[in-house]
């Protein structure tokens, strides 16, 4: 068997198996069925500390899916059910279906050029250069156009400058994204606001509007959306999107330099990531407390989207922003599955904690040393230590259970333990004072 075919079956199986017990709601009205934490088989230790945290972090609604049902939902600050809010970036995955929906439509090609429906001279490229652009390269910010602009939103051909070949480089460049919305107006002849309506709201019950290529909705439209991708374009029987290979192209890495970026969805577990506005490659996952099989629609002001394939599992997250971050990318999300991955205790992530007991470390908090002790002290060779940022600030040979970490900034860092082929034994947290 090929392995695209493969990938294929692995990425669908998990559909195949539970989609029939799967919970749609009605596609009018708010009735939407709910379920325990308990039943849905989440440890509830931490709701508690969960809500706290959410109220503290500038939330305005949240909700998890367990199967379609809701298995938590809380809002803030005076926000409510029918309240709406936009979804920043977040709306961008929004955007990359529709271009799937239009692409199994006829209407289009991944591979087709840009200019075959912006024009030509639709940048400041030379024309040979501006022919290289791709909707493929849209999808998956690999335009080569020069991001180092005052404006990342404008439209203009002379915002649009040539910096390097179509797929030569990954920038997370607003523009060009937008411009999306523009291909697929010309493709179908139809406002982008229409051609939502049609393929998506009428099917699924999602409701919303596109103001100035931002998408405002309630939360739980944004938590249809999510059971969508989780039953791969299918909603109770109606087929949204039949293209199998394209929603899995979706959620991996749509080019070589940004593994934990897709066709505009973020992805975990990768290994590695490139912040937007950067081009310094972070070597580990995107969320590291968060599953390896996480993708994630993010957008400013941590408007999230968290997608767990296996488990069927959609959580929304709607609010103000939770710090000083600028990106859609915070260390918010990596603080909030801090709590999450204790209260989605399913048997794999049981399994990954008891493993990660075995080296434990001490004393947490800290303040210039760190120990560590445990089953695996053999076999390790070296240690890296990220902030919450995911940014690597400390590698070095392990000699004894001794590290010195006085020149450290005080704040939450993530110590990785690995043996001498560079495999991670264990993960743990600590702070620093």
């Amino acid at each position: 068997m090929k392995k695209s075919k493969l990938l294929f079956l692995v990425f669908l199986f998990p559909f195949i198996l539970t989609a029939q017990d799967y919970y749609f709601p009605p596609l009018l009205g708010n009735e939407w069925e709910t379920i325990s934490p308990t039943d849905a088989g989440f440890c509830i230790d931490d709701l508690d500390s969960l809500s706290t945290f959410l109220a503290e972090k500038n939330t305005k609604a949240f909700i998890i899916l367990k199967n379609g049902k809701i298995a938590f939902e809380e809002y803030y600050d005076g926000f409510g059910q029918d309240s709406v809010w936009y979804w920043a970036s977040a709306a961008k995955t929004l955007t990359g279906y529709l271009v799937g929906v239009a692409q199994e439509e006829g209407l289009l090609e991944l591979d087709d050029k840009t200019s075959d429906y912006l024009g030509t001279g639709w940048t400041s490229a030379p024309s040979d250069k501006e022919d290289l652009i791709t909707i493929r390269h849209q999808l998956s910010m690999a335009t080569g156009l020069d991001d180092n602009t005052s404006d990342l939103n404008c439209l203009d051909p002379s915002c649009l400058n040539y910096l390097t070949d179509a797929g030569d480089r990954w920038s997370y460049y607003n523009a060009p994204y937008r411009l999306l919305q523009n291909v697929v107006e010309d493709a179908s002849g139809q406002t982008f606001q229409n051609y939502t309506l049609q393929k998506i709201m009428v099917k699924t019950g999602l409701t919303g509007v596109w103001i100035d290529y931002v998408f405002f909705s309630k939360a739980r439209s944004m938590a249809r959306f999510g059971s969508l991708i989780l039953n791969q374009g299918e909603w109770d029987g109606t087929t949204v999107l039949a293209d199998q290979n394209y929603q899995m192209e979706m959620v991996n890495a749509g080019q070589n330099f940004n593994q934990s970026y897709g066709y505009l969805w973020w992805l975990n577990g990768k290994g590695s990531y490139i912040l937007p506005q950067s081009q310094i490659v972070f070597n580990t996952n995107l969320t590291p407390n968060a599953p390896d099989e996480m993708y994630a629609a993010l957008g400013k002001n941590d408007q999230k989207l968290y997608i767990i394939p296996s488990q069927k599992i959609a959580i929304v997250r709607m609010g103000e922003a939770s710090g000083n971050s600028l990106f859609a990318l915070s260390s918010f999300d990596n603080e909030l599955w801090g709590i999450l991955k204790n209260i989605i205790c399913d048997e794999t992530s049981a399994t990954e904690n008891v493993l990660n007991e075995e080296i434990s470390i001490f004393p947490n908090p800290t303040q210039d040393e760190l120990f560590f002790e445990g089953n695996g002290n053999d076999e390790i060779d070296q240690i890296n230590i990220f902030n919450v940022l995911g940014q690597l600030v400390k590698n070095e040979e392990i000699i004894s259970s001794q590290i010195n970490i006085s020149e450290l900034s005080k704040g939450t860092y993530f110590i990785q333990f690995l043996d001498k082929k560079e495999n991670t034994l264990s993960t743990k947290k600590f702070f620093k004072q």
